[in-house]
């Protein structure tokens, strides 16, 4: 064969191994939103056998002479073209993937299908103990993972890369560092002014039937495609794919609190709107791929926060909400509305936390990680160790495991080394959308109108349409002209706090 025809044969090897991981994902979805309790079993056998077959394929000596063919061939001259990008990021992946024993990977899979589920009911029981063998095994798991793939700082590294490819623990700690610096002082110029939003309202009846139309009605508006997507209702929300016309996104519902499922619905569908603005015909291959977990992060942060908190998207939306909730919302301001979901105060939940205090939840996440993975300390002592950091870096203490450790799905599903990739994320939407200002004009003023089809367009072009031709930060310097920073995140935070509360 020639080169040509050895990079047809492996694009046709990647997209049967994706034929797998679509329908891998087809399962876990189900299980997270439709399978009976019963089926749990069942079902992890289910996994443990795609995971076996996913890694075979993906670690056949067939498979690995058509990269090392290819790599020393002229198709790689240029590394960010389709061709060279493909071959240059599966070659990555299979000496990634050689390296692990298919055992292990295969009770990987086994044991985090069943934690989940004892996950859920641990959590559905606020009863740590019944989830401290599943966590203990999960984390012993990925140590073996590591030590088999190798490194030279820290088994973090290699959890790490598989979310965020290419970036060291040293690196994203110190981008972290420099954020929490600026971040906590911003916090306490919050707690210090004299006006304090009134939260109370955001927790008044809103029937759940209101809220999925509602949530329906705004993530169609910002451009995700129920024709080629679903909402449903799960324990913990996420996004899922199983091909190029079908991205599932998942929320969950509070009659009680508004917020929680808006705004997840909002962030779900951010993710789902990269997922669907990838190209089709690159599905499968590392060009009709998302880029990394940090980069698929700043799409849902951005539509949720810069978008969906900003005082122009409800500018158009608050007197529709006020048409679907009107006992709760008929006696409150817009100003008043706006202030209450951009409110800063410490909290006890991730997911719901407001943009400012959020990232202090991710680093104590990302500190305890890497703390397990490097022996200092144990899965028995996380509970405290949480509730230690809750008060260190917000003040407060979890009332319960429900509350605190217990309160994401993440370790359960072996998803050790993501939880940084939230606040990366977080960094890199605000980069994106600067960026997108400064082309596009004036964003908040199509925002009001109800056109958002433009910012869009410009993150299918710019970001989604790329793939996984870049690296995350390349991306973002390409995208953006600059490196990875945290001060486009600081100069919105203080531009909409400030406003908000007078300083």
């Amino acid at each position: 064969m020639n080169d040509l025809e050895k990079f047809e044969t492996l694009c046709q090897r990647t997209r049967e191994i994706k034929y797998l991981e679509s329908t891998s994902a087809l399962l876990s979805w189900d299980q997270q939103t439709k399978l009976p309790s019963r089926g749990a079993a069942y079902r992890a056998e289910q996994l443990t056998f795609l995971a076996g077959e996913m890694h075979r394929r993906r670690t056949d000596p067939v498979y690995g002479e058509l990269l090392n063919d290819l790599t020393a061939s002229d198709l790689v001259e240029d590394p960010h073209s389709d061709v060279g990008s493909t071959i240059l990021e599966l070659k990555h992946r299979y000496e990634k993937n050689s390296k692990l024993p298919k055992p292990l990977v295969e009770e990987l899979a086994r044991t985090t299908s069943l934690a989940q589920e004892v996950w859920a009911e641990a959590r559905e029981e606020d009863d740590f103990s019944r989830f401290a063998p599943s966590l203990k095994r999960i984390f012993e798991l990925k140590r073996e993972e590591a030590d088999a793939v190798g490194y030279q700082e820290t088994p973090y590294d290699v959890l790490l890369d598989d979310f965020e490819p290419g970036a060291k623990t040293d690196e994203v700690a110190g981008v972290l560092a420099a954020l929490r610096k600026e971040l906590v002082p911003l916090i306490d110029q919050v707690r210090e002014a004299g006006f304090k939003p009134d939260i109370s309202i955001l927790r008044r009846h809103y029937p759940v039937d209101a809220q999925r139309e509602f949530g329906r009605l705004a993530s169609t508006a910002i451009g995700f495609d129920y024709e080629r997507g679903r909402l449903d209702t799960t324990r913990h929300p996420f996004c899922s794919e199983m091909g190029p016309d079908d991205v599932r996104i998942t929320t969950r519902y509070d009659d009680t609190f508004f917020s929680s499922s808006f705004f997840g619905t909002l962030h779900e569908a951010g993710h789902g709107i990269y997922e669907q603005g990838l190209r089709a015909e690159q599905y499968g291959l590392p060009p009709g791929s998302y880029c990394s977990l940090g980069i698929h992060e700043s799409q849902s942060r951005l539509w949720e926060n810069l978008v969906g908190r900003s005082h122009s998207f409800w500018g158009r939306f608050y007197p529709r909400a006020q048409e679907f909730f009107p006992a709760a919302l008929q006696d409150v301001s817009q100003d008043d509305f706006y202030a209450a979901i951009n409110d800063v105060r410490p909290s006890l939940i991730r997911v719901e936390a407001d943009e400012a205090t959020y990232n202090l939840h991710i680093i104590i996440r990302f500190e305890l990680e890497q703390a397990v993975m490097e022996g200092q300390l144990q899965t028995d002592d996380l509970p405290d160790a949480w509730n230690e950091k809750y008060q260190e870096f917000l003040g407060i203490q979890p009332p319960s495991d429900a509350n605190g450790l217990l309160q994401d799905i993440h370790w359960s599903a072996g998803l050790v080394g993501y939880f940084a990739t939230y606040s990366l994320g977080n960094l890199m939407a605000s980069q994106f959308f600067e960026a997108a200002e400064k082309e596009l004009g004036d964003l908040d003023g199509l925002f009001a109108a109800g056109e958002f089809s433009v910012l869009k367009d410009w993150l299918n072009r710019n970001v989604h349409g790329r793939g996984a031709r870049y690296r995350s930060r390349l991306l973002s310097e390409t995208v953006c002209g600059n490196p990875l920073s945290h001060q486009p995140l600081m100069r919105h935070l203080r531009n909409k706090l400030s406003a908000i509360y007078g300083f």
